[in-house]
């Protein structure tokens, strides 16, 4: 690490993290020094800037040395400060979790969209969240659907621990619920909605991946196996078995795996809706499925 932060300004602390960052090839270099330094001083942006001429204390300036560090060896921002904000909502993310993307706000949007325009949204819905993480995508949901409860599976009680935090910090835990599960093995239908962001990357493309993703998110939550399928093969039947007549499954996939996850959702005895919604990027990331009434 080069010189420290000692001395500087809280402005003067900013634009060096930001030269520091960007240097290191870091894309986001500005975003991350203003997130980074107002965590350090526990400072939101209105307090950086009121505050820009005022020296770092001693304890600001070893805070920031440190944050400094750990984005440089490519930690990411939502790792260092512990939250990540998902559908507007801030999240408690732990090591045992994925940092909830972007992307994966298609889902909720998918599975929105669709409630909404079948007038089901008011409802008191069933859903359930496989794999939850960090509970984004149901705490999102159960947000904007407020008759819905809905239940939160992992296999690792550590994840859990953390959406169960999640849930208390944003007052839905009397409407969530959290299991381990590996997916829906302990669930009992019949739910309205299945969601899930299940693992779905190649095995033998994690080593390729962005430092930030390969040596920071959980593998578990990241391997799909060989083909990257392996957990649509498990959620499929599962859905089929617990989903309601009429009942929705919205599954966030990657790239050019459409046709694959529609193939094994047929086979499963449930319907494809058609196209996978894209995201902001173009790319189709949220496939929906249904169980047709009987």
């Amino acid at each position: 690490m080069t010189d420290s932060f000692s001395g500087h300004s809280i402005e003067t602390a900013r634009r060096t993290l930001t030269a520091r960052l960007a240097a290191a090839g870091i894309d986001s270099a500005a975003l991350d020094a203003r997130l980074l330094t107002g965590a350090a001083l526990n400072l939101d942006l209105t307090g950086v800037i009121a505050q820009a001429a005022r020296q770092l204390t001693a304890g600001e300036a070893d805070r920031l040395d440190d944050f400094a560090r750990r984005r440089i060896t490519g930690e990411p921002v939502a790792r260092i400060l512990g939250t990540k904000e998902f559908w507007g909502l801030a999240l408690r993310v732990s090591a045992e979790t994925l940092v909830p993307r972007p992307d994966t706000e298609t889902i909720v949007e998918a599975a929105l969209e669709i409630l909404r325009d079948e007038g089901r949204d008011k409802h008191a819905l069933r859903i359930a969240d496989l794999g939850t993480g960090t509970g984004a995508i149901l705490l999102a949901l159960l947000t904007e659907l407020p008759e819905a409860t809905g239940v939160g599976t992992d296999l690792s009680m550590a994840a859990l621990d953390t959406a169960k935090a999640n849930a208390r910090h944003l007052g839905l835990a009397s409407r969530a619920d959290f299991v381990v599960s590996d997916y829906a093995d302990a669930l009992s239908g019949p739910f309205d909605l299945i969601v899930s962001n299940p693992p779905y990357i190649r095995s033998a493309d994690i080593a390729v991946l962005a430092p930030e993703v390969r040596d920071h998110d959980p593998h578990l939550a990241l391997d799909g196996g060989r083909d990257g399928l392996d957990a649509y093969r498990r959620i499929a039947p599962q859905a089929a078995r617990l989903l309601a007549p009429g009942g929705l499954l919205v599954l966030e996939i990657g790239q050019g795996q459409d046709d694959d996850v529609a193939g094994l959702v047929a086979a499963a005895g449930l319907t494809g809706a058609g196209p996978a919604k894209a995201d902001l990027a173009g790319i189709g990331r949220a496939f929906v499925g249904r169980k047709m009434p009987l």
